[in-house]
């Protein structure tokens, strides 16, 4: 007789291994691009992370850097091993999930599982978890140190927990598993909150065991009061109990004069107090549900408590100190993410609609002197009615979402959309694209990693792809064997297990459709967002092994032999999972990737001793705090995100010194800066004020002048910019006398600069830029990356200088007659060949995905600015070991040739590098043309690539007649006739985007 428990154990774990083993061997060996720079940071040094924070990961991951031993540049690998076990231990869940739901669709008592019985149900533990195991979305997030590997674990850890008590007899032991249960959701909370997700679906577990006579109503209520236990946690528990010591602290030191914190110990006190008292009164009338209820609770809140190292490092003032949530009332914001803004749930604009009226919404605390101070009001922007919806989800009206709406839904400007519109993007953008597409990628394939890629299909294996997407890596079709696997097993789990079905399907629709609704996603996103439903695609993963199942009883109608039935069953569906390993391999492979590392430290390299750095977002920023804060590697440069710079949490921070860094200069005070205090400062230019002197203004502005007061309906007074130049003074000697103009640049040097506001206001973070640069008076290098260059507010571009990477802000002015960017040559060219690092970047085996690519188009097309300058100079020498430069560390054979490649053969003819030039342009034309014929023929928008590789052979034809190369000329000539018709028109492809 089979021992099932040995065997289901046994099997679980050689898994667990398999699964683990292959993800260390796939795992990224630094830090990945995004998030994980971030969280690798401050997990290192137990710092504060953007909201809402992860602080049981932090403490967690800290304790997998120590595996490094005081080695820098080994803690993010094994940070990175940390994911890659978590995700190991999710597949050893799945796996014992899917057993757990084969033992109950067989009906098998404990004791008595026959052979046949036994290896159906390990073959499709064994299945089902291994397709999840190579499942796209899945082995992303298992390679690399984010929260989404260990969200992943607790997800799975509490669907195998309810199911194992569903099997459980004693009702002392039921109670044991609940209050784990419990605990596990409570420490989940301090990694990431889709565990909460799955709790309404899990209700039905628990509905379906206690009551023997299940209906649909029954069903319905558990469902619901599953859904108001999540209300519970994640809006009354997680915020409303912050919230509510928050409102008794203002009260406690405000309205009745106590020192600060005496409102939060009453709360506590109270609260405590009424949780525990309730306990002895559950004990003392033996009243075991409410005992159990509450001891749930108690250990929901334990393990919340991990949000405790949030506020307690916060105070630490470490130099990741995001929010700065050191007090209650900072807290519970950092806690609703307050700073993301928000989205209409279930009523809400359509993005055509006009705000009509702005009123003053909740006050806004700070911690004062010895009460907390009102310093602003929350705004509430009141739409025309005429312009609202229920369930509002084309809102978002951001001139750009504005116009990606009306291309998805082919309004004209200055049309109306309708509530059929906004259903219908529901369903074709946000469920379709945003979802459907993501499910299709994991199940059935992905044409390619390039942004909204289709997926692929069985008859994806009979099309003929363009080479750029056929040798794209992540070019992947499993002829939809998983998908078809998974509905069978779907079906079989409905015909003999309905209650498990239901607890299944609501597992996959919670944390799949469900969450699309809730997160009510803009049109675009700044990169794929398929790692947020993993969960719906864990669920689907346990109908892939149920098929097996399936398979195994229809075999047995035929041969009546269950067991034999059942290796054949597992036998043919084990290609399935081979299949996805064998496609998905080289595309999560991320073994000898170190450019996201390397490109950080190329932009700090790019900096002098003791500068400035503006950077623009996350994966401009996350990186570089990585290399400083983990691997200490030029620690004297302050970076600063310039989207942050907009908050007084962040520009207090900047008044500090940290690392090797001394604070920041500033003229204006806290009171300047201070939340709801100068957050815009409109340009209002008086008539016969064509400029003022910039120093002269933030003089004004820190005295509160009632010059620059404007009239408004707000309680605290707004200021204005009472005109677009802004002059700043050069002592044009003392500058030159300095040294940090560059050799031969000395004539370009302004007495006066005039720093023009972009637009029709100045942001806050604009505002403490402004005075940064008057402060400074050039003491500190400051310097720009490209994004942070082209989003700040003031008209800089003619007075930044290259340097590599980075643009430094100089009082020269560029000529007319110059290239887009003045340049600093001899020390770009230095940086550029001698301190930047190109590690793995020519290695054609690695994968690059398309950040990987992005970021090398940009050391490209820097090269590129540096060759231009040196050619300016006629310096043809060292233009050329440039190019050599970009060609060597960055071939087509690694990363394929693109925009800036094009753009750089005409400086190589001009070096007389001709064969270079030629190989760039036949390579880049051939793939233009293989892409436009595919997008022709499927009948595909002009996006931006396609667009790229239209103007690129139009750009090369006169190029080549012109240097005597007619016959490619012909060749593209001739190629772009036939793909764009006798009209030479890109309409003829289709409408662009």
């Amino acid at each position: 007789m089979i021992n099932y428990k040995k065997v289901n154990d046994l099997t679980g774990w050689i898994v667990f291994l398999l699964a683990t083993l292959v993800y260390l061997l796939t795992i990224e060996e630094t830090a990945s691009f995004w998030d994980p720079g971030e969280f690798i940071a401050v997990s290192y040094k137990l710092q504060v992370p953007h909201p809402p924070g992860a602080p049981f990961f932090l403490l967690i991951y800290r304790m997998f850097g120590f595996l490094a031993f005081g080695d820098g540049l080994s803690v993010a690998y094994w940070m990175n091993v940390g994911s890659a076990l978590f995700s190991g231990f999710t597949i050893l869940f799945l796996f014992w999930s899917i057993t757990l739901l084969g033992r109950k669709l067989f009906k098998l008592e404990k004791g008595k599982e026959s052979k046949g019985h036994t290896i159906a149900i390990m073959g499709a533990g064994i299945i089902g978890s291994l397709v999840y195991t190579f499942s796209d979305s899945f082995w992303f997030s298992a390679v690399e140190a984010e929260v989404y590997a260990m969200s992943s674990f607790f997800t799975a850890i509490v669907i195998w927990a309810f199911l194992k008590w569903d099997v459980i007899e004693n009702p002392k032991d039921e109670n044991r598993y609940m209050i784990f249960i419990a605990y596990l959701v409570g420490l989940s909370i301090g990694v990431h909150l889709l565990n909460l997700v799955t709790l309404p679906a899990l209700a039905l577990v628990v509905y379906f065991k206690k009551f023997k006579s299940p209906n649909l109503k029954g069903a319905i209520i558990a469902f619901l009061l599953g859904g108001v236990a999540l209300v519970i946690i994640n809006n009354i528990i997680i915020p409303g109990l912050p919230s509510i010591a928050g409102s008794l602290e203002i009260f406690f030191v405000n309205s009745i004069g106590l020192p600060f914190g005496s409102g939060i110990i009453f709360f506590v006190f109270v609260f405590l107090g009424a949780l525990i008292a309730a306990l002895i009164y559950s004990i003392k009338s033996k009243h075991a549900i409410l005992n159990t209820v509450l001891l749930s609770l108690t250990f929901i809140l334990i393990g919340y408590g991990s949000y405790a190292l949030i506020v307690v490092r916060s105070n630490a003032d470490p130099v990741i100190n995001e929010n700065a949530p050191k007090d209650v009332l900072s807290f519970v914001s950092y806690l609703k993410r307050e700073q993301y803004g928000y989205r209409p749930l279930m009523h809400g604009q359509y993005f055509t609609a006009e705000v009509i009226d702005q009123k003053e919404g909740d006050p806004v605390y700070v911690k004062g002197d010895n009460k907390y101070e009102i310093v602003d009001y929350g705004i509430v922007n009141e739409y025309d009615p005429e312009k609202t919806t229920i369930l509002p989800r084309i809102y978002s009206t951001q001139p750009n979402h504005k116009r990606i709406y009306r291309a998805k839904l082919g309004l004209r400007e200055g049309e109306e959309p309708t509530f059929a519109d906004n259903i219908y993007f529901m369903f074709s953008h946000q469920l379709g694209h945003m979802y459907w597409r993501y499910f299709m990628w994991n199940f059935s394939g992905r044409e390619s990693d390039y942004t909204d890629a289709p997926a692929m299909t069985f008859l994806s294996a009979f099309e003929d792809f363009p080479k750029y997407i056929s040798e794209n890596k992540a070019h992947n079709n499993y002829l939809m064997l998983p998908l078809i696997l998974g509905i069978i097993g779907l079906f079989f789990q409905a015909k003999y297990d309905q209650k498990s079905f239901w607890v299944t399907m609501m597992l996959f629709l919670m944390m799949g459709a469900v969450l699309v609704l809730y997160l009510n996603s803009p049109p675009v996103e700044p990169r794929e967002r398929d790692y947020i439903y993993v969960g719906s695609f864990y669920a689907f993963a346990i109908w892939v092994g149920l098929g097996v199942l399936a398979i195994a009883h229809a075999i047995a109608k035929v041969n009546k032999n269950f067991a034999v039935a059942s290796i054949m069953a597992t036998l043919i569906a084990f290609p399935v999972p081979m299949l996805m390993a064998n496609q998905n391999w080289d595309d999560h492979n991320r073994s000898d990737r170190y450019f996201s590392v390397d490109s950080a430290r190329n932009f700090l390299a790019s900096c002098e001793e003791n500068a400035i750095l503006f950077t623009g977002g996350d994966n401009d920023t996350f990186p570089l705090w990585y290399v400083q804060e983990v691997e200490g590697f030029r620690t004297d440069v302050r970076v600063i995100v310039l989207s942050y710079f907009d908050t007084d949490w962040y520009v207090e921070q900047m008044t500090k010194p940290v690392n090797q860094s001394a604070a920041l200069p500033f003229s204006l005070e806290k009171k300047n800066f201070k939340k709801g205090t100068n957050d815009v400062l409109y340009v209002n230019e008086r008539q016969g004020l064509n400029a003022i002197s910039a120093k002269e203004y933030l003089r004004l502005l820190k005295n509160e002048s009632d010059l620059l007061k404007i009239n408004s309906n707000f309680s605290t007074p707004v200021y204005q910019v009472p005109s677009k130049n802004l002059i700043l003074e050069v002592d044009s000697a003392k500058v030159i006398k300095q040294g940090i103009i560059p050799e031969g640049m000395e004539d370009l040097v302004l007495s006066q600069m005039n720093l023009k506001v972009k637009g029709r206001y100045m942001t806050k973070g604009n505002l403490m830029l402004l005075d940064m640069i008057v402060t400074n008076n050039w003491e500190r290098p400051i310097y720009f990356n490209n994004t942070s260059l082209s989003s700040i507010g003031f008209e800089l571009r003619d007075h930044v200088v290259m340097e590599g990477l980075t643009y430094r802000l100089l009082p020269v002015q560029k000529p007319e007659s110059a290239d887009e960017f003045l340049v600093n040559t001899d020390l770009a060219y230095e940086n550029v060949m001698e301190n930047f690092a190109y590690r793995g970047m020519n290695n054609p085996d690695n994968y690059f995905d398309e950040e990987y690519r992005r970021f090398t188009s940009n050391h490209r097309s820097a090269l590129n600015t540096i060759t231009g300058a040196l050619l300016s100079e006629g310096d043809l020498e060292r233009a050329a070991d440039i190019q050599k430069l970009s060609l060597e560390k960055f071939p087509n054979e690694a990363i394929p040739y693109d925009l800036a490649n094009g753009q750089s053969v005409i400086y190589l003819f001009e070096m007389g590098e001709d064969d270079l030039a030629l190989d760039i342009i036949e390579k880049l034309s051939e793939r233009s043309f293989e892409t436009l014929q595919f997008y022709r023929d499927k009948g595909r928008e002009m996006d931006r690539d396609a667009m790229i590789s239209l103007e690129m052979m139009r750009y090369f034809v006169p190029l080549l007649q012109e240097r005597g190369y007619d016959e490619l000329a012909t060749k593209i000539q001739n190629n772009l006739d036939i793909v764009l018709g006798p009209s030479g028109s890109p309409g003829m492809l289709n409408n662009t985007k």
